[in-house]
């Protein structure tokens, strides 16, 4: 299933396509069409200031919430020794 990209912000102004490489700022490739994707994660900000929406959408602490993380995987022989 492909998503729309054309309706999402452009996080970066840097872009490369997904199918040829080429480098551009818009959401779909000049040359074939392609979706673009950033070239750079996001800054990281350890102040967040979109967190608590963030997390209210995710609805962080529900039971489903809970139920999605992953586990520790559980080793067959114990503890390392």
């Amino acid at each position: 299933m492909e998503a729309d990209f054309g309706d999402w912000m452009v996080r970066t102004k840097l872009q490369r396509c997904t199918a040829c490489g080429e480098y551009g700022l818009g959401v779909r490739c000049k040359e074939c069409g392609a979706p673009m994707v950033a070239v750079s994660p996001m800054k990281y900000s350890p102040e967040d200031p979109q967190g608590a929406r963030r997390r209210k959408r995710l609805d962080v602490g529900s039971k489903e919430w809970l139920e999605s993380l992953p586990t520790p995987r559980e080793d067959a022989g114990g503890e390392e020794e």
